[in-house]
Order: structure tokens, then C-alpha cells, then sequence
């Protein structure tokens, strides 16, 4: 019995060693049925079935780190291959890019799925059992690679010159120049050499290359060459030879009406091929592309429908996140392919969106040089060209050195623009030059965004969202979009938060723009995250402000005596008042609540709407009812509660008491003071014919002479006797 344990313990210490040696061996990948050990079909070996990866759009960056597993040289390249194409039919365009694998009829074959960012793992961890119509093909350089550089175009060079050891060794500097270096970089589908200098990434590790290359810079392959007779043992300088090949993207636009639009087009490993769009490229994305042939802003992204034909695939994340093309690109095929339109003399730089920078012109397309803009030769009617141009809103900010100071070279004449010219350079310039900018201001730039709107909704809140990044008006078609997403849309809209958000299927297709919820998530704008493309679906939102605003008015009445007032006011307390919410018209139904609050307590009561509108009756008014009110209009309409509120009014409640106290004391006080005068007034006028007697004038003591003067009642008197 102790015997059988023992077995039975010895068997299993075997199979884990064996299954750790399996785990850390290169024999659980491998590549089959090309020229060499470092090419074919990739083939992973997991729970003791040999399968072959599913091809997932890997890049060369992804696919080197296999090479490295199998002990081969740098990656040269990586493909699909289909597993068995057994027949093909002819589709229209449109069918083919929505429904491409449906007609496409292959034989279906066990794989195993790997996604790329597991790569640097244990490829059997990431290993997950799937099927598929497509493989990968691979092929890695079996005698030359760079190691430990930046790119998959730099680092020390290694060579294995001896493929039945599968050694790697280090190369001296004084055993190579620049035309090995050239055969190198060529071999690797690099550019040419930029850099060859020791121990530029490492110092010489043995073994030593024993023989020195002696290449013609033609051969197509390092071990092509010829080699010295002599050996070596060391390396004197101790300096390994370090190699950065430039990067050999070469872009190009063809078929177009300049060299800055037309079909995308990328030459690596010596093949020019177009890129397709089926990976997302938005404006901000191509602007990558136009910056490095040497073009403006972005104006135009969309695709053009091809016959099915070998195109790079290169996704839009990958170079925004600044990988060279090269590292980005898959070969793959596709009926579509992308086209490009770049402003060819205007452009916005160091800006903060598309839509804003310091702008740079070229004046001359000869010598290809961009130049600033002086800030006293430019104005708002120019500004409004430029904006246009680039395909954006209205400019927004005009400031000087706001993105940047003047560089040279300068622009020597100022723009006169009228502001209805569709291209910068169709205005007028002055006639006199300038060589210099006196104020060291370069313009500097911000456009409004393009403006979304919803449509075919009941309101300006509702329906099919829609965008204009570019030449035309599109629904948007949004993948992965949740509320949180739907809310930038409704934000620049002016309609609050976003409520619903839902996908509508048309029964036909049309061209759309197509927005990834993650582009948005990052803080980009909608014009930025858009992408051309086709589908029979849109995007239908619903923001929060659906509703109008509600009015709220108030009216109350005393003494029979009414009045209405819109804003806050003061009441009498006793008094009555009924306050009216109403709404325009938009949606049967609904109801109202009138919402109260003051220092010290708040609450509210509801009614329904008739007519649109609900009349709340204080028929008394107490203290209590001192603060501020709104209407608040609430709906349930789309399997969804919305609401709105109008604005607030203010009550102060009066105590009328001494107001009556003032007006029944002010006429007794008028009554105490007027009596009095009255009766004085009515005793003086009895007196007023003695005091007319009296006050008859004296004509003789008047200063007059006696000659002149009448006789007096008794000399009258005295004279009839």
C-alpha cells in the first residue's frame, strides 16, 4: 500500500514538472507551414490541443512580442488568412459593409481566441476556445532583431548566424557601417538608417559576432553578405552597435483634386495599400495624417466604396495614442476605404479642440511653409473666414498671443477679408510688406463648435440627434452610448440631462456619423468623435428640459378692487388671492404643483391641468403664507416622468390694521383743525362791512391840498340847513 502512494505521488511530481516545463517552453506555440520556423500559421497548444489563433486585428507591436516567445527575430508582418473560402457572391456595397461574413461562405474552424493586450503573458492564459472563419499568419526575421529600443525600428542589433545553435550575438561597432546598416533596416521593413552608433541602446553582451559584414547595401538580407576572412574574439571599443531605422510610413493622398485630399494610401513593407475605415478614424485622428503630409486642418473624413481588395487596417486609438502607422497597421481586406480632405493653406495649432489654436498660413504652396499671422493684420471679418473654412461655427475669441507668440517666418501682407469668402486666401491683401510684428502677437484663434439639434421630435429637446461636424447634417449612430454620454449632447443643446437614449432602426441605409461613447467620456468634443459612415439606425434622445417653462401669476381682490401682478408684491392680510400656473400647449394631461417656501417651512399642493392650467384659491391670508412660490408642471409622457418649473414669486403679507388706524385718524385730525378755522372764518365775514366803513380811505389826510378835497357828512349836513 505504501508502495501505491508512493507511485501514485511520483507520478503526479512528474506531471507537474511536466506541465511547468510545457508552461515555460516555446513548444506550446508555434508557427506551421511557412518557409521557416519564424513563419506561418500561428498555433497555440492549450489543455493538449493544438489550435490555430483566431486573427484580431493584432498590430506588428502585439505580434513582436511572439517572435520574441519563439526565439526568432523582429516581426516583419501579420495577417488574416481565411481558414477555407469555398465560394463568393457578389453583394452591393452597402450589404457587404453591414453584413460582410454573412455572405462570405468559409469553413468554420476551432480556434483559440487571444486578445492582443494578453500578449506579453503566457499565451495560454489568455487562450479562450472560439471558432472562426480567419487565422493568423505570421512572420518573424529568423537571423536579425533589435532589442531594447523604442520602436520596432531601433535598438542594438543581435544576429543569429548559426541556426542550429539559436544563439543570438551581439555586433561589434568596428564590424559595421552604414551599408549594413542599410541592408538591416531593409531587411526589418524599417526606413532607412537615421541613427548607427555604439552603444546607443547597450553596451556589448557576449557572444560576439566573431566575423566582420562587409555588405554592399543592396543584399536583402543581412547574412546575404559577405563577411571578413579574420575572427575576433572582443569587442575593443566594448560597444555594441545601436540602430534606429526611420519609421517607413509613407502616407499619401491619390485621386484627389490636391495632394491634401483623395484616398488614404500607406506603404509598408514595401506595398502601398489603402486604409480601410471600418476602425473609427474621426477628424481628430486624421489630423495626424494631414499634419505629416504637411497639410492643414482636418476637413473631411468619410469612406469610399471599393471591390473587395488587401487594405491596411489601422485603428484610430492605436495612433492617437502616438504608435507609429507602421506599429498601428494589420493587413486585412475590405470593401471601403478612407478618404481624406485637409485644408491645404489654413491651419489651427497648439489649440485645445480642432476648432481653436494659433492660426498659420501658407502662402506659398511651392515651398510648403507655414507661416504666422501678425495679430494687427487681422480682424473679425477675417476670422470669419477662417472659421468657415475649417468647417466651424462662428469665432468665439479673437485675442492675440492666446495659443502661442509670433514664429518666424511671418506673414509679410494684412488680410482685408469682406467675411463672405469661403477660403482665407480668396481675400484681398494689403499692398505693402512687413517684416516684422510690432506688437509680437500671433493670432490666435477659437471657433464656436458646430451646432447638434434633435428633429422630428415634438420639441427642440426630443428626436433624432443629429450633427454637422463637417459638410453636411447626419443622424449619429452611437455605440455603447448611455445616459451619462446623451448628457454632452443635451448640455450643448441647453436641455438639462439626458433622460432617455435609444437606437431606432430605419428600413433603409444612409450615410451617418458614427460617435464611440469612450471618445465623449474623454472630454472630446462631438465634432471630434465623429466618424463617416453607414447604417439603417439612429439615435434617438430625450433631455430632461422637454417641457416648456410653465407661467405662474397671481391675482387678489378687496373691496370688490383686483390686481394682477407678475413679479413679487405685498397683500393685505384677510385678503384673498389665487395664484395661476399654466403651460402652453405640447402634451395632453399632466399636473401642477405649487411649491411654497419661507424661512421657517416649506410644502406644496397639487392639481391636475385642465386646459393646461390648475388655479390654486387662498381665500384668506394669513402671515403664514409669507415666501416665495412656482409652479411646477410635471408629465408622464415616453414611459417617463418629466417636469418644469416657471420662475418664483415673492408675497410679503401687510397687517392692514394700521392702515385703517391711519385713515380714520388722519379726517378726525383734518375735522379738529378744520372746525376751528371754519367758525373763524364764518365770525369774520359777519364783521366785514364795519370793517369796510373803517378802512374807507381818507381822502383828506391823504397829503392832498384842501382846495381839492370834498366835503366831509357834517359839513354836507350843515350846508343843507
Amino acid at each position: 500500500m505504501d508502495h501505491l502512494l508512493l507511485l501514485l505521488m511520483l507520478l503526479l511530481w512528474s506531471s507537474g514538472l511536466q506541465e511547468e516545463g510545457e508552461h515555460n517552453s516555446p513548444e506550446s506555440v508555434r508557427l506551421v507551414g511557412g518557409d521557416s520556423r519564424c513563419a506561418g500559421t500561428l498555433e497555440v497548444k492549450h489543455l493538449g490541443e493544438w489550435r490555430p489563433v483566431n486573427y484580431d486585428l493584432w498590430t506588428l507591436k502585439t505580434a513582436d512580442a511572439v517572435c520574441r516567445k519563439l526565439d526568432c527575430g523582429s516581426v516583419v508582418s501579420v495577417g488574416e488568412r481565411s481558414s477555407q473560402r469555398t465560394l463568393r457572391r457578389s453583394m452591393n456595397f452597402m450589404q457587404e459593409y453591414e453584413y460582410e461574413h454573412k455572405y462570405r461562405f468559409l469553413k468554420v474552424k476551432s480556434v483559440w481566441r487571444i486578445d492582443e493586450d494578453c500578449v506579453q503573458s503566457d499565451l495560454r492564459e489568455c487562450a479562450e476556445s472560439s471558432s472562426s472563419y480567419y487565422i493568423m499568419d505570421l512572420t518573424c526575421s529568423d537571423s536579425v532583431r533589435l532589442v531594447n529600443g523604442t520602436s520596432l525600428c531601433s535598438g542594438r542589433l543581435e544576429v543569429k548566424t548559426n541556426q542550429s545553435t539559436q544563439k543570438w550575438s551581439s555586433v561589434c561597432e568596428e564590424d559595421f557601417d552604414q551599408q549594413d546598416a542599410e541592408v538591416v533596416c531593409r531587411e526589418l521593413g524599417c526606413g532607412a538608417p537615421s541613427v548607427l552608433q555604439g552603444a546607443l541602446y547597450g553596451e556589448v553582451e557576449a557572444p560576439i559576432r566573431a566575423k566582420e559584414f562587409q555588405c554592399g547595401g543592396n543584399e536583402s538580407a543581412l547574412l546575404d553578405c559577405r563577411s571578413s576572412g579574420s575572427h575576433r574574439n572582443n569587442c575593443s571599443s566594448g560597444k555594441a552597435v545601436g540602430l534606429t531605422c526611420s519609421e517607413p510610413d509613407v502616407v499619401r493622398l491619390v485621386r484627389g483634386d490636391s495632394h491634401c485630399a483623395g484616398s488614404l494610401e500607406l506603404k509598408h513593407h514595401r506595398e502601398w495599400k489603402p486604409l480601410t475605415n471600418k476602425f473609427g478614424w474621426t477628424l481628430k485622428t486624421a489630423a495626424v495624417i494631414c499634419r505629416e503630409l504637411g497639410c492643414g486642418s482636418t476637413l473631411i473624413v468619410k469612406e469610399a466604396f471599393i471591390v473587395d481588395a488587401p487594405v491596411w487596417g489601422i485603428s484610430s486609438d492605436c495612433v492617437q495614442s502616438g504608435y507609429a502607422l507602421r506599429d498601428c497597421a494589420t493587413a486585412s481586406s475590405s470593401m471601403n476605404m478612407l478618404y481624406l480632405t485637409c485644408s491645404d493653406s489654413v491651419r489651427l495649432v497648439n489649440g485645445t479642440s480642432l476648432c481653436s489654436g494659433k492660426l498659420e498660413v501658407k502662402t506659398n504652396q511651392s515651398t510648403q511653409k507655414w507661416s504666422s499671422v501678425c495679430e494687427e493684420d487681422f480682424d473679425q471679418q477675417d476670422a470669419e473666414v477662417v472659421c468657415r473654412e475649417l468647417g466651424c461655427g462662428a469665432p468665439s475669441v479673437l485675442q492675440g498671443a492666446l495659443y502661442g507668440e509670433v514664429e518666424a517666418p511671418i506673414r509679410a501682407k494684412e488680410f482685408q477679408c469682406g467675411g463672405n469668402e469661403s477660403a482665407l486666401l480668396d481675400c484681398r491683401s494689403s499692398g505693402s510688406d512687413r517684416n516684422n510684428c510690432s506688437s509680437g502677437k500671433a493670432v490666435g484663434l477659437t471657433c464656436s463648435e458646430p451646432v447638434v439639434r434633435l428633429v422630428g421630435g415634438d420639441n427642440r429637446c426630443a428626436g433624432t440627434l443629429e450633427l454637422k461636424p463637417q459638410a453636411d447634417w447626419r443622424p449619429l449612430v452611437g455605440y455603447n452610448w448611455t445616459l451619462k454620454t446623451a448628457d454632452v449632447a443635451c448640455r450643448e443643446l441647453g436641455c438639462g440631462s439626458a433622460v432617455i437614449v435609444e437606437q431606432r432602426e430605419d428600413s433603409s441605409y444612409r450615410s451617418v456619423w458614427r460617435i464611440n461613447s469612450d471618445c465623449i467620456q474623454f472630454g472630446s468634443a462631438l465634432r471630434e468623435c465623429a466618424t463617416s459612415y453607414f447604417s439603417n439606425t439612429a439615435l434617438n434622445l430625450t433631455c430632461s428640459d422637454l417641457l416648456l417653462q410653465p407661467n405662474i401669476s397671481v391675482s387678489f381682490s378687496m373691496d370688490g378692487v383686483s390686481e394682477a401682478q407678475q413679479q413679487g408684491f405685498r397683500v393685505f392680510r384677510g385678503s384673498n388671492f389665487t395664484i395661476s400656473c399654466s403651460i402652453q400647449p405640447q402634451y395632453p394631461g399632466g399636473s401642477f404643483q405649487l411649491t411654497f417656501t419661507s424661512s421657517d417651512s416649506a410644502h406644496n399642493s397639487t392639481q391636475p391641468a385642465v386646459n393646461h392650467s390648475a388655479q390654486f384659491l387662498f381665500p384668506t391670508v394669513e402671515p403664514a403664507h409669507q415666501g416665495s412660490y412656482s409652479c411646477v408642471y410635471h408629465l408622464y409622457v415616453f414611459s417617463h416622468n418629466f417636469s418644469s418649473e416657471s420662475h418664483r414669486l415673492s408675497f410679503t403679507v401687510i397687517d392692514p390694521r394700521p392702515f385703517i388706524i391711519r385713515a380714520i385718524t388722519l379726517p378726525l385730525i383734518l375735522l379738529v383743525v378744520i372746525t376751528p378755522l371754519y367758525f373763524y372764518c364764518k365770525a369774520n365775514r359777519g364783521q366785514m362791512p364795519w370793517r369796510q366803513k373803517n378802512i374807507e380811505p381818507d381822502y383828506y389826510n391823504l397829503g392832498g391840498p384842501a382846495a381839492k378835497r370834498g366835503p366831509t357828512e357834517e359839513e354836507g349836513a350843515q350846508g343843507a340847513e
